[in-house]
């Protein structure tokens, strides 16, 4: 179980997590023996499947890993939480109505309506009574206000029982305002700020992804705590280019 992992974000310590999108349980294994708090699987913009998604989280082993879901529907949610995920990210949550059902469809009952199945969570059932008693509180419900309609909701979607986290996503929030890619804008900005402020003043923890490190650092300063830059591939190509270039300047000094 995770219930270490969700601790640690409700209590707003800093998590440092990168993306993963590649089918590789040996990439999912090196990231790992480098220390990173989570890695985000991605299944949103990445063609990883159900069956890829357990067996990079098979791969990670005691690394918590949140997955973006592709939709916020409930076999969705299901499916990544019975393969043994810590938690889920979900998309375009724009009402406070559509984060009650992510954590309707995330929770066992009382707190929920998840469905009950033998899974690889629950060791295909040899530890079933265990893992019902202790899902709920190891399950980490994180949703994206990515949508200017989510900006205007979000004091009520902060108001959810069940949603630990609101992950911003600054890229499509400024292309639902119709300035796409232009994150310095004064309005986007503002919408930024809106969202942060309310999580903080609610005490809803804050998520964010930024390419590079330097796009995170500064909101790990206003407060954000569940942070991910990079992925699996920009960091492949990035050591790929420097390794060229290097290699480059040794033959022409020769």
């Amino acid at each position: 179980m995770h219930s270490e992992f969700r601790q640690r974000l409700l209590a707003g310590e800093q998590v440092f997590g990168t993306m993963v999108t590649l089918d590789s349980p040996e990439v999912v294994e090196v990231l790992c023996h480098l220390g990173f708090d989570w890695l985000f699987i991605e299944t949103e913009h990445a063609p990883l499947l159900p069956d890829a998604v357990q067996r990079v989280v098979q791969a990670a082993g005691e690394t918590p890993c949140l997955v973006r879901l592709p939709v916020g529907e409930e076999i969705a949610v299901k499916r990544v939480l019975d393969a043994g995920a810590a938690g889920i990210i979900v998309p375009q949550v724009n009402t406070a109505e559509q984060a009650r059902r992510i954590v309707e469809y995330a929770k066992y009952p009382p707190q929920g309506a998840r469905g009950i199945g033998l899974n690889r969570a629950s060791a295909y059932g040899q530890r079933f009574a265990d893992y019902l008693a202790a899902a709920n509180d190891g399950s980490t419900v994180v949703v994206q206000a990515e949508h200017y309609e989510a900006v205007k909701n979000i004091e009520a979607i902060c108001m959810v029982e069940g949603i630990d986290a609101v992950l911003i996503g600054p890229y499509d929030l400024s292309a639902s305002m119709n300035r796409t890619g232009r994150l310095d804008d004064p309005e986007v900005v503002g919408a930024i700020a809106h969202v942060r402020d309310t999580c903080l003043a609610s005490g809803r923890r804050l998520g964010f992804f930024g390419v590079t490190p330097e796009l995170v650092q500064p909101r790990a300063a206003e407060g954000f705590n569940l942070l991910c830059s990079a992925a699996d591939v920009t960091l492949l190509a990035g050591a790929g280019r420097e390794l060229l270039n290097k290699l480059r300047e040794s033959g022409d000094a020769s």
